[in-house]
Protein backbone atom coordinates (compact mmCIF):
# COMPACT_ATOMS: atom_id res chain seq x y z
CA UNK A 1 0.00 0.00 0.00
CA UNK A 2 1.29 3.46 -0.88
CA UNK A 3 2.52 5.62 1.96
CA UNK A 4 0.55 8.66 3.08
CA UNK A 5 1.86 11.91 1.62
CA UNK A 6 -0.60 14.15 3.52
CA UNK A 7 -1.95 13.57 7.03
CA UNK A 8 -4.53 15.99 8.42
CA UNK A 9 -5.40 15.47 12.08
CA UNK A 10 -8.35 17.29 13.64
CA UNK A 11 -7.53 20.71 12.20
CA UNK A 12 -9.79 23.66 12.97
CA UNK A 13 -9.50 27.25 11.82
CA UNK A 14 -11.27 30.25 13.34
CA UNK A 15 -11.31 33.86 12.18
CA UNK A 16 -12.25 36.93 14.14
CA UNK A 17 -15.13 38.64 12.35
CA UNK A 18 -13.98 41.88 10.77
CA UNK A 19 -10.29 41.25 11.48
CA UNK A 20 -7.86 41.99 8.69
CA UNK A 21 -4.13 41.61 9.25
CA UNK A 22 -1.55 43.37 7.03
CA UNK A 23 2.19 42.96 7.46
CA UNK A 24 4.07 45.93 6.02
CA UNK A 25 7.46 44.94 7.48
CA UNK A 26 9.25 41.82 8.62
CA UNK A 27 9.12 43.20 12.16
CA UNK A 28 5.29 43.34 11.96
CA UNK A 29 5.17 39.75 10.74
CA UNK A 30 7.46 38.48 13.51
CA UNK A 31 5.59 40.47 16.16
CA UNK A 32 2.24 39.10 15.03
CA UNK A 33 3.63 35.56 14.88
CA UNK A 34 4.94 35.92 18.47
CA UNK A 35 1.55 37.10 19.70
CA UNK A 36 0.00 34.21 17.81
CA UNK A 37 2.17 31.77 19.74
CA UNK A 38 1.04 33.36 22.99
CA UNK A 39 -2.58 33.04 21.95
CA UNK A 40 -2.05 29.36 21.13
CA UNK A 41 -0.38 28.83 24.49
CA UNK A 42 -3.46 30.22 26.19
CA UNK A 43 -5.51 27.56 24.31
CA UNK A 44 -8.56 29.77 24.07
CA UNK A 45 -11.54 28.25 22.36
CA UNK A 46 -13.48 30.80 20.31
CA UNK A 47 -17.16 29.98 20.58
CA UNK A 48 -18.62 33.47 20.85
CA UNK A 49 -20.18 35.66 18.18
CA UNK A 50 -16.87 37.46 17.49
CA UNK A 51 -15.36 34.37 15.82
CA UNK A 52 -16.40 32.10 12.98
CA UNK A 53 -15.09 28.56 12.43
CA UNK A 54 -14.06 28.07 8.80
CA UNK A 55 -12.97 24.49 9.58
CA UNK A 56 -13.84 22.25 12.51
CA UNK A 57 -12.08 18.95 13.40
CA UNK A 58 -11.13 18.01 9.83
CA UNK A 59 -9.15 14.76 9.48
CA UNK A 60 -8.09 12.65 6.47
CA UNK A 61 -5.08 11.00 4.82
CA UNK A 62 -4.02 11.08 1.17
CA UNK A 63 -1.60 8.65 -0.42
CA UNK A 64 0.93 9.27 -3.16
CA UNK A 65 -0.48 9.55 -6.70
CA UNK A 66 -4.08 10.00 -5.49
CA UNK A 67 -6.24 12.54 -7.33
CA UNK A 68 -8.81 13.87 -4.89
CA UNK A 69 -11.67 16.32 -5.35
CA UNK A 70 -12.80 18.63 -2.54
CA UNK A 71 -16.47 19.56 -2.97
CA UNK A 72 -18.98 21.59 -1.00
CA UNK A 73 -21.04 24.74 -1.18
CA UNK A 74 -19.52 28.22 -0.97
CA UNK A 75 -18.34 28.86 2.58
CA UNK A 76 -17.85 25.15 3.32
CA UNK A 77 -14.13 25.66 4.06
CA UNK A 78 -12.57 24.31 0.85
CA UNK A 79 -10.28 27.27 0.14
CA UNK A 80 -9.30 27.59 3.80
CA UNK A 81 -8.26 23.93 3.80
CA UNK A 82 -6.03 24.44 0.76
CA UNK A 83 -4.43 27.52 2.34
CA UNK A 84 -3.54 25.46 5.40
CA UNK A 85 -2.13 22.63 3.26
CA UNK A 86 -0.03 25.12 1.27
CA UNK A 87 1.25 26.78 4.52
CA UNK A 88 -0.27 30.15 3.68
CA UNK A 89 -2.11 30.10 6.98
CA UNK A 90 -1.80 28.00 10.13
CA UNK A 91 -4.66 26.06 11.72
CA UNK A 92 -6.07 27.30 15.03
CA UNK A 93 -5.99 23.71 16.29
CA UNK A 94 -4.76 20.38 14.96
CA UNK A 95 -1.76 19.42 12.85
CA UNK A 96 -0.82 18.67 9.24
CA UNK A 97 2.02 16.41 8.04
CA UNK A 98 3.14 16.77 4.42
CA UNK A 99 5.86 14.68 2.77
CA UNK A 100 6.86 16.50 -0.39
CA UNK A 101 6.94 19.84 -2.17
CA UNK A 102 3.65 21.58 -2.93
CA UNK A 103 2.72 23.58 -6.01
CA UNK A 104 -0.51 25.53 -5.57
CA UNK A 105 -2.95 27.51 -7.68
CA UNK A 106 -5.10 29.33 -5.14
CA UNK A 107 -6.19 32.97 -5.11
CA UNK A 108 -5.06 35.11 -8.03
CA UNK A 109 -1.56 36.42 -7.36
CA UNK A 110 -0.86 34.25 -4.32
CA UNK A 111 2.90 33.67 -4.01
CA UNK A 112 3.88 36.38 -6.49
CA UNK A 113 5.74 39.61 -5.73
CA UNK A 114 3.98 42.44 -7.60
CA UNK A 115 7.19 44.39 -8.29
CA UNK A 116 8.97 41.43 -9.91
CA UNK A 117 8.47 40.43 -13.53
CA UNK A 118 6.79 37.20 -14.57
CA UNK A 119 10.17 35.63 -15.32
CA UNK A 120 11.59 36.72 -11.94
CA UNK A 121 8.54 35.33 -10.13
CA UNK A 122 9.06 31.96 -11.81
CA UNK A 123 12.59 31.79 -10.40
CA UNK A 124 11.44 33.04 -6.99
CA UNK A 125 8.70 30.38 -6.75
CA UNK A 126 11.14 27.68 -7.82
CA UNK A 127 13.66 28.78 -5.21
CA UNK A 128 10.98 28.74 -2.50
CA UNK A 129 10.23 25.14 -3.49
CA UNK A 130 13.93 24.29 -3.04
CA UNK A 131 14.74 23.95 -6.74
CA UNK A 132 18.12 24.91 -8.15
CA UNK A 133 18.52 27.52 -10.87
CA UNK A 134 19.51 24.75 -13.27
CA UNK A 135 16.26 22.88 -12.59
CA UNK A 136 14.22 26.03 -13.18
CA UNK A 137 16.19 26.86 -16.35
CA UNK A 138 15.23 23.44 -17.74
CA UNK A 139 11.50 24.15 -17.24
CA UNK A 140 11.47 27.86 -18.09
CA UNK A 141 10.68 27.68 -21.82
CA UNK A 142 7.81 25.23 -21.23
CA UNK A 143 6.32 27.44 -18.51
CA UNK A 144 6.48 30.59 -20.64
CA UNK A 145 5.04 28.82 -23.69
CA UNK A 146 2.14 27.42 -21.66
CA UNK A 147 1.19 30.87 -20.29
CA UNK A 148 0.69 32.33 -23.78
CA UNK A 149 1.86 35.69 -22.38
CA UNK A 150 5.44 35.59 -23.71
CA UNK A 151 5.20 39.25 -24.72
CA UNK A 152 4.65 40.28 -21.09
CA UNK A 153 6.92 37.81 -19.29
CA UNK A 154 9.43 40.59 -18.45
CA UNK A 155 6.73 43.01 -17.25
CA UNK A 156 6.13 43.47 -13.48
CA UNK A 157 3.17 41.27 -12.54
CA UNK A 158 1.44 44.19 -10.79
CA UNK A 159 0.45 45.24 -14.32
CA UNK A 160 -1.05 41.83 -15.16
CA UNK A 161 -4.77 41.26 -15.54
CA UNK A 162 -6.40 38.56 -13.41
CA UNK A 163 -6.40 36.26 -16.45
CA UNK A 164 -2.64 36.76 -16.97
CA UNK A 165 -2.03 36.08 -13.27
CA UNK A 166 -3.91 32.78 -13.56
CA UNK A 167 -1.96 31.74 -16.65
CA UNK A 168 1.38 32.33 -14.98
CA UNK A 169 0.36 30.88 -11.61
CA UNK A 170 -0.98 27.65 -13.10
CA UNK A 171 2.05 27.18 -15.36
CA UNK A 172 4.44 27.62 -12.41
CA UNK A 173 2.43 25.21 -10.22
CA UNK A 174 2.06 22.57 -12.93
CA UNK A 175 5.56 22.58 -14.44
CA UNK A 176 7.83 23.05 -11.43
CA UNK A 177 8.70 19.65 -10.01
CA UNK A 178 6.47 19.21 -6.97
CA UNK A 179 5.01 16.03 -5.52
CA UNK A 180 1.66 17.65 -4.68
CA UNK A 181 -0.49 20.01 -6.78
CA UNK A 182 -3.31 22.02 -5.18
CA UNK A 183 -5.82 23.65 -7.55
CA UNK A 184 -8.61 25.92 -6.32
CA UNK A 185 -11.47 27.39 -8.33
CA UNK A 186 -9.33 30.29 -9.42
CA UNK A 187 -9.55 28.53 -12.80
CA UNK A 188 -13.01 30.08 -13.04
CA UNK A 189 -11.28 33.45 -13.57
CA UNK A 190 -10.11 34.00 -17.13
CA UNK A 191 -11.08 32.67 -20.54
CA UNK A 192 -12.74 29.31 -21.10
CA UNK A 193 -10.17 28.11 -23.66
CA UNK A 194 -7.34 28.42 -21.13
CA UNK A 195 -9.42 26.62 -18.49
CA UNK A 196 -9.69 23.68 -20.89
CA UNK A 197 -5.94 23.78 -21.47
CA UNK A 198 -5.30 23.75 -17.69
CA UNK A 199 -7.56 20.75 -17.18
CA UNK A 200 -5.67 18.86 -19.88
CA UNK A 201 -2.42 19.62 -18.08
CA UNK A 202 -3.93 18.42 -14.79
CA UNK A 203 -4.68 15.07 -16.46
CA UNK A 204 -1.03 14.85 -17.54
CA UNK A 205 0.15 15.69 -14.01
CA UNK A 206 -2.09 12.99 -12.53
CA UNK A 207 -0.81 10.38 -15.00
CA UNK A 208 2.77 11.16 -13.91
CA UNK A 209 1.90 9.95 -10.41
CA UNK A 210 1.75 13.28 -8.57
CA UNK A 211 -0.85 13.81 -5.86
CA UNK A 212 -3.51 16.29 -6.97
CA UNK A 213 -6.13 18.02 -4.80
CA UNK A 214 -8.77 19.69 -6.94
CA UNK A 215 -11.45 22.03 -5.59
CA UNK A 216 -14.37 22.51 -7.96
CA UNK A 217 -18.13 22.97 -8.21
CA UNK A 218 -18.10 21.17 -11.55
CA UNK A 219 -19.14 17.66 -10.56
CA UNK A 220 -18.54 16.28 -14.05
CA UNK A 221 -14.89 17.36 -13.86
CA UNK A 222 -14.50 15.98 -10.35
CA UNK A 223 -15.93 12.63 -11.44
CA UNK A 224 -13.72 12.62 -14.55
CA UNK A 225 -10.43 13.66 -12.91
CA UNK A 226 -10.73 12.25 -9.38
CA UNK A 227 -11.13 8.69 -8.13
CA UNK A 228 -11.78 9.98 -4.61
CA UNK A 229 -13.65 12.97 -3.14
CA UNK A 230 -14.09 14.75 0.18
CA UNK A 231 -17.39 16.51 0.92
CA UNK A 232 -17.07 19.52 3.24
CA UNK A 233 -20.16 21.06 4.80
CA UNK A 234 -20.06 24.01 7.20
CA UNK A 235 -16.36 23.44 7.87
CA UNK A 236 -16.66 19.73 8.69
CA UNK A 237 -15.96 16.57 6.73
CA UNK A 238 -19.38 15.25 5.79
CA UNK A 239 -18.13 12.23 3.85
CA UNK A 240 -15.04 10.71 2.16
CA UNK A 241 -15.22 8.05 -0.51
CA UNK A 242 -15.29 7.32 -4.23
CA UNK A 243 -16.03 10.41 -6.30
CA UNK A 244 -19.30 8.98 -7.68
CA UNK A 245 -20.64 8.12 -4.23
CA UNK A 246 -19.65 11.46 -2.67
CA UNK A 247 -20.97 13.52 -5.59
CA UNK A 248 -24.32 11.73 -5.26
CA UNK A 249 -24.45 12.63 -1.57
CA UNK A 250 -23.47 16.24 -2.27
CA UNK A 251 -26.10 16.67 -5.01
CA UNK A 252 -28.78 15.23 -2.72
CA UNK A 253 -27.81 17.91 -0.21
CA UNK A 254 -27.81 20.61 -2.91
CA UNK A 255 -31.26 19.60 -4.16
CA UNK A 256 -32.87 19.81 -0.74
CA UNK A 257 -35.41 22.64 -0.64
CA UNK A 258 -33.63 24.69 2.02
CA UNK A 259 -30.44 24.90 -0.06
CA UNK A 260 -31.90 26.39 -3.25
CA UNK A 261 -32.91 30.02 -3.64
CA UNK A 262 -35.33 29.31 -6.53
CA UNK A 263 -36.33 32.89 -7.33
CA UNK A 264 -35.61 36.49 -6.50
CA UNK A 265 -32.34 38.14 -5.49
CA UNK A 266 -29.20 36.03 -5.52
CA UNK A 267 -27.46 35.95 -2.12
CA UNK A 268 -23.74 36.77 -2.07
CA UNK A 269 -22.82 33.32 -0.68
CA UNK A 270 -24.14 31.69 -3.86
CA UNK A 271 -21.67 33.57 -6.09
CA UNK A 272 -18.55 31.71 -7.17
CA UNK A 273 -17.07 34.57 -9.17
CA UNK A 274 -17.88 38.27 -9.08
CA UNK A 275 -16.14 41.23 -10.71
CA UNK A 276 -16.73 44.98 -10.86
CA UNK A 277 -17.94 44.85 -14.47
CA UNK A 278 -21.45 43.40 -14.17
CA UNK A 279 -23.50 41.17 -11.88
CA UNK A 280 -26.48 38.82 -12.06
CA UNK A 281 -28.78 40.23 -9.39
CA UNK A 282 -31.80 37.92 -9.70
CA UNK A 283 -32.97 34.72 -11.38
CA UNK A 284 -36.22 32.78 -11.62
CA UNK A 285 -37.82 29.83 -13.39
CA UNK A 286 -41.17 30.61 -15.03
CA UNK A 287 -43.80 28.93 -17.15
CA UNK A 288 -44.49 30.70 -20.45
CA UNK A 289 -47.50 32.41 -18.84
CA UNK A 290 -44.95 34.23 -16.62
CA UNK A 291 -46.00 32.38 -13.47
CA UNK A 292 -43.17 31.06 -11.32
CA UNK A 293 -43.12 27.28 -11.17
CA UNK A 294 -40.89 24.47 -10.01
CA UNK A 295 -42.52 21.46 -11.69
CA UNK A 296 -43.19 20.79 -15.37
CA UNK A 297 -44.43 17.92 -17.53
CA UNK A 298 -42.18 16.23 -20.08
CA UNK A 299 -42.05 18.38 -23.26
CA UNK A 300 -43.61 21.33 -21.43
CA UNK A 301 -41.83 24.60 -22.32
CA UNK A 302 -40.56 26.97 -19.63
CA UNK A 303 -38.02 29.76 -19.30
CA UNK A 304 -35.18 30.85 -17.04
CA UNK A 305 -35.22 34.60 -16.47
CA UNK A 306 -32.13 36.45 -15.25
CA UNK A 307 -31.66 40.14 -14.40
CA UNK A 308 -28.24 41.73 -14.87
CA UNK A 309 -26.82 44.99 -13.56
CA UNK A 310 -24.04 46.67 -15.54
CA UNK A 311 -21.43 48.73 -13.67
CA UNK A 312 -19.78 50.08 -16.84
CA UNK A 313 -20.96 51.86 -19.98
CA UNK A 314 -20.87 50.21 -23.42
CA UNK A 315 -20.05 46.86 -21.76
CA UNK A 316 -20.45 43.69 -23.80
CA UNK A 317 -22.38 41.15 -21.72
CA UNK A 318 -23.00 37.51 -22.66
CA UNK A 319 -25.32 35.59 -20.28
CA UNK A 320 -25.24 31.81 -19.97
CA UNK A 321 -27.16 29.02 -18.20
CA UNK A 322 -26.02 25.58 -17.04
CA UNK A 323 -28.51 22.87 -16.03
CA UNK A 324 -27.36 19.87 -13.94
CA UNK A 325 -29.07 16.58 -13.15
CA UNK A 326 -29.18 14.93 -9.73
CA UNK A 327 -25.80 13.26 -10.38
CA UNK A 328 -24.07 16.61 -10.93
CA UNK A 329 -23.71 16.07 -14.69
CA UNK A 330 -24.15 19.12 -16.91
CA UNK A 331 -27.07 18.23 -19.20
CA UNK A 332 -27.53 21.61 -20.88
CA UNK A 333 -25.32 24.63 -21.54
CA UNK A 334 -26.69 27.63 -23.41
CA UNK A 335 -25.07 30.99 -24.24
CA UNK A 336 -26.90 34.17 -25.24
CA UNK A 337 -24.94 34.44 -28.49
CA UNK A 338 -26.29 31.06 -29.72
CA UNK A 339 -29.18 32.82 -31.49
CA UNK A 340 -29.07 36.51 -30.51
CA UNK A 341 -26.82 39.55 -30.61
CA UNK A 342 -24.56 40.40 -27.70
CA UNK A 343 -26.03 42.63 -24.99
CA UNK A 344 -24.58 46.09 -24.44
CA UNK A 345 -24.81 47.32 -20.85
CA UNK A 346 -24.68 50.87 -19.59
CA UNK A 347 -23.49 52.01 -16.18
CA UNK A 348 -26.27 51.67 -13.62
CA UNK A 349 -28.67 50.01 -16.05
CA UNK A 350 -30.51 46.71 -15.49
CA UNK A 351 -31.07 44.18 -18.26
CA UNK A 352 -33.55 41.31 -18.21
CA UNK A 353 -33.24 38.32 -20.51
CA UNK A 354 -34.73 34.83 -20.66
CA UNK A 355 -33.63 31.44 -21.94
CA UNK A 356 -36.71 29.70 -23.38
CA UNK A 357 -36.56 25.92 -23.22
CA UNK A 358 -39.18 24.83 -25.76
CA UNK A 359 -39.95 22.00 -25.84
CA UNK A 360 -38.65 20.75 -22.52
CA UNK A 361 -36.59 17.70 -23.46
CA UNK A 362 -35.52 16.60 -19.98
CA UNK A 363 -36.41 13.26 -18.43
CA UNK A 364 -38.25 13.02 -15.07
CA UNK A 365 -36.09 14.05 -12.10
CA UNK A 366 -34.70 16.97 -10.09
CA UNK A 367 -32.42 19.56 -11.69
CA UNK A 368 -30.43 22.60 -10.56
CA UNK A 369 -29.49 25.72 -12.50
CA UNK A 370 -26.38 27.91 -12.49
CA UNK A 371 -26.28 31.26 -14.27
CA UNK A 372 -23.47 33.60 -15.23
CA UNK A 373 -22.22 36.30 -17.56
CA UNK A 374 -18.96 36.90 -19.39
CA UNK A 375 -17.54 39.49 -21.74
CA UNK A 376 -15.02 39.77 -24.59
CA UNK A 377 -12.35 37.03 -24.66
CA UNK A 378 -14.76 35.03 -22.47
CA UNK A 379 -13.57 36.70 -19.27
CA UNK A 380 -16.08 35.76 -16.58
CA UNK A 381 -17.90 38.66 -14.87
CA UNK A 382 -20.22 36.71 -12.57
CA UNK A 383 -21.12 33.08 -11.85
CA UNK A 384 -23.76 31.90 -9.39
CA UNK A 385 -23.84 28.18 -8.73
CA UNK A 386 -26.93 25.97 -8.11
CA UNK A 387 -29.23 28.92 -7.41
CA UNK A 388 -32.43 27.47 -8.90
CA UNK A 389 -34.05 24.04 -8.94
CA UNK A 390 -36.97 22.46 -10.72
CA UNK A 391 -38.53 19.06 -11.26
CA UNK A 392 -39.74 17.24 -14.34
CA UNK A 393 -42.77 15.12 -13.48
CA UNK A 394 -43.76 11.64 -14.67
CA UNK A 395 -46.30 12.65 -17.30
CA UNK A 396 -46.31 14.08 -20.80
CA UNK A 397 -48.33 17.15 -21.80
CA UNK A 398 -50.90 14.81 -23.36
CA UNK A 399 -51.53 13.27 -19.94
CA UNK A 400 -49.84 9.98 -20.85
CA UNK A 401 -47.64 8.66 -18.04
CA UNK A 402 -43.89 8.26 -18.42
CA UNK A 403 -43.06 4.80 -19.74
CA UNK A 404 -39.68 4.38 -18.04
CA UNK A 405 -37.56 4.73 -21.17
CA UNK A 406 -33.80 5.07 -20.50
CA UNK A 407 -31.64 8.08 -21.38
CA UNK A 408 -31.05 11.65 -20.24
CA UNK A 409 -33.23 13.39 -22.84
CA UNK A 410 -36.57 12.84 -24.56
CA UNK A 411 -37.40 14.78 -27.73
CA UNK A 412 -40.82 14.75 -29.43
CA UNK A 413 -39.43 13.31 -32.65
CA UNK A 414 -41.72 12.69 -35.63
CA UNK A 415 -42.39 9.16 -36.87
CA UNK A 416 -43.89 8.16 -40.19
CA UNK A 417 -44.60 5.02 -42.17
CA UNK A 418 -42.40 4.91 -45.31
Amino acid sequence: MSEAIIKVEKISKSYKIGETIHHDTLRDLLTDSFHGLLRKKEKKIHDNDDFVWALKDVSFELKRSEVVGIIGRNGAGKSTLLKILSRITEPTKGRVEICGRIGSLLEVGTGFHPELTGRENIYMNGAVLGMSKREIDRKLDEIIAFTEITKFIDTPVKRYSSGMYVRLTFAVAAYLETEILLVDEVLAVGDLAFQKKCLGKMEDVARLGRTVIFVSHNMGLVRYLCEKAIFLDNGRVEAIGSSGEIIGRYMKNILSDENVNNSGLIPAEKKRVKTESASVISAAIEALDKKSSRQFDIWEPFKIVIEIESFQSDLTIIPWVFIYNSFGDTVLTSFYYDNAEKIKGNQGSNIKCALIIDPNFLMPGRYTVSVGIFGPLKVIYDWSEHILSFEIGNSFLSGRQFDGRPGVASFPYKWEVV
